[in-house]
């Protein structure tokens, strides 16, 4: 007796199959297995053959695919995005199918299949739900998860109070003071106008800054949306300029600094050609101390990304931080620590005029942290160079090294004894 065929559901869908994978495949990226059952996929019934609420949705999923960019569609669904968020990879997902991939145990980028931190956040991209909303008014989106604060006043429009220079100042005024107001700011599009302010010339630079300022101070999400609504750019420009004052060029160094807490954020920061030429020029041309602390500041957390190492080091950084740091910034001795682990960085720090002279004078009279950070440079700029450990030798370095491993027992002492071994590795070799 001939065993009947099993015939193909044809409404069997990728999103359902997804549910229904066992342990093994679902190590498998979801973006390919959605191309490969769209290929093999059966036919969808003629519209003909459809009961008329089938031939309704089918006629608006059409409409739908023809109004709206592919970049609104999630690559594990490849629907329509209703609550976008950003996976630590950097790319954007629909939260309900992210959370499903996610919950199934895996732990990589569905797109890039790059592994991803046990407990990946997902970070809300308003400025994505705002496109989606823009272009389809009548799309329904659920309410953004972010829970404004309830005052017995509201606060006005944000984008009234904006629009103009001379209401900015209590556009300012509400955004610290009120979290609602803050939520609305970022959720109507007033940070694009705000950004305009930014970029222009005048008076109403500075406070537009520090408004932005507190608007990024608000969590990592608004963050995230802060640098999607196109904030680097406009950093970029007033500190290539140097600001019309230098507080506002030390305002939006600030600014980067906030931005950049964020790891996705650092990569996309660090990605634009003029941040790093720009700090440079502020860290070699600025005139006022404080523009300049901000700048290093900036470079610290930028550079805690090790591929900003390198454009840092491209951007000219190194003379202008050595620079700094002899006159006595200690920031300036942390940012060349992070340089030092580039084997270009730690190539221009030789190039430079009694650098080690100057290292060796910190780690004996300088603070804690500067002493501590003094002795990393020295030790990675040493490692591997005959003639950097021969002068280091000659500034008292061993000496100092060997003083500092008896009255320090934490991070001050091992760093010591790091750097004694490579000196006495370089005598050694001198005696052969």
């Amino acid at each position: 007796m001939r065993r009947r065929r099993k015939k193909k559901n044809p409404y069997f869908s990728p999103t359902r199959f997804l549910s229904f994978l066992s342990s093994k495949e679902r190590t498998v990226s979801p973006l390919s297995i959605s191309r490969n059952l769209t290929k093999t996929q059966t036919p969808f019934p003629s519209s003909n053959q459809l009961s008329p609420p089938l031939q309704r949705s089918k006629t608006k999923s059409i409409n739908m695919e023809v109004e709206l960019p592919d970049d609104f569609r999630c690559p594990i669904s490849l629907e329509v995005m209703t609550d976008p968020v950003i996976l630590t990879s950097g790319h954007t997902f629909d939260r309900a199918s992210i959370q499903r991939w996610l919950d199934s145990g895996n732990r990589t980028c569905p797109v890039t299949n790059l592994p991803l931190p046990p407990s990946p956040h997902l970070i809300p991209n308003h400025a994505l739900r705002r496109l989606i909303l823009s272009h389809s008014p009548s799309l329904s989106l659920p309410p953004s998860n972010l829970q404004p604060c309830h005052s017995s006043s509201s606060p006005p429009d944000p984008l009234s109070l904006v629009s103009s220079p001379h209401s900015l100042s209590s556009f300012y005024c509400y955004v610290k003071s009120s979290s609602q107001f803050r939520h609305r700011a970022t959720e109507s599009g007033a940070v694009t106008v705000l950004l305009r302010h930014v970029v222009s010339p005048g008076e109403s630079r500075e406070v537009a800054l520090r408004a932005l300022l507190r608007l990024s101070l608000d969590g990592d999400d608004t963050r995230v949306g802060l640098v999607a609504d196109g904030t680097v750019d406009a950093l970029a420009v007033v500190l290539s300029q140097g600001g019309s004052t230098p507080s506002a060029a030390a305002v939006a160094a600030t600014v980067l600094t906030s931005l950049a807490m964020v790891d996705v954020n650092k990569c996309t920061i660090g990605a634009h050609p003029s941040v790093f030429p720009a700090l440079s020029w502020l860290l070699s041309k600025g005139a006022d101390r404080q523009c300049m602390r901000e700048a290093a500041t900036a470079l610290y957390e930028l550079c805690k990304f090790p591929a900003n190492r390198r454009r840092a080091v491209r951007a000219g950084l190194v003379p202008a931080l050595v620079k700094f740091g002899m006159a006595g910034s200690e920031r300036a001795i942390e940012v060349l620590g992070q340089l030092a682990k580039n084997q270009e960085g730690k190539a221009e720090m030789r190039k430079a005029e009694s650098l080690v002279r100057w290292l060796v004078s910190v780690a004996r009279t300088g603070s804690a942290r500067g002493t501590d950070n003094a002795l990393l440079v020295l030790n990675l700029v040493c490692s591997d160079c005959e003639d950097m450990s021969m002068e280091a030798v000659k500034e008292g370095a061993l000496d100092v090294s060997l003083s500092l491993i008896e009255s320090d027992e934490g991070k001050i002492a091992k760093n010591a004894a790091s750097l004694v071994r490579t000196l006495q590795d370089f005598q050694l070799g001198c005696f052969r």
